[in-house]
């Protein structure tokens, strides 16, 4: 594996993240908060998104105007049963969702949430670079690499790890101070 795959992959674990943080509910509304929720529509699952317009009229709301009218008992079914803890209210074709002020019991419960999500993109980032150590450890059994070579790369490998640890930790961080500040 070359030090640029395992960038490629390490950049994919904290781009994951970087979208599930996103996604977390804080105070204030955004079409992001969506992202993660499918709808069963037209005879597949698919985002909310590729069914419908999705509009934050107010900090407080989100509003969902489905192309198709048909789709809109779909739309809220998929929005109650998902993680969000909002109850969305229909108006004719339109979904509308009001966002209630986060308790500070629902804040902390947030910032547990946020830091699950940065320990499974540790493990994805470690797991990466176990995989790189071990290609570089059989590259050098097989003579297919030299000892300097070998060492090089693995304090490559290490530097890009180290660099993306980093990347996850700021990135919680601020998501923290966003969730407990807001």
């Amino acid at each position: 594996m070359t030090i640029s795959e395992i960038q490629q992959k390490l950049d994919q674990s904290v781009e994951v993240l970087s979208k599930e943080l996103r996604g977390l509910r804080l105070g204030r509304a955004n079409a992001e908060m969506l992202d993660g929720i499918r709808v069963e529509a037209y005879g597949s699952v698919m985002p909310i998104s590729q069914v419908a317009a999705i509009q934050t009229p107010g900090h407080d709301q989100i509003l969902i105007q489905p192309w198709d009218k048909s789709v809109v008992s779909a739309i809220e079914k998929a929005i109650r049963i998902s993680d969000l803890n909002v109850n969305p209210s229909v108006d004719g074709t339109t979904i509308r969702i009001t966002l209630p002020p986060l308790t500070a019991e629902r804040r902390t419960e947030l910032v547990k949430v946020a830091n699950k999500q940065a320990e499974e993109a540790r493990i994805a980032v470690r797991n990466v670079r176990e995989e790189a150590m071990d290609d570089l450890e059989r590259a050098f059994k097989a003579k297919e690499i030299s000892e300097d070579e070998k060492f090089r790369s693995r304090d490559a490998a290490q530097k890009a790890v180290d660099a993306a640890n980093a990347q996850i930790k700021e990135m919680v961080e601020k998501k923290e101070q966003e969730i407990l500040n807001d």
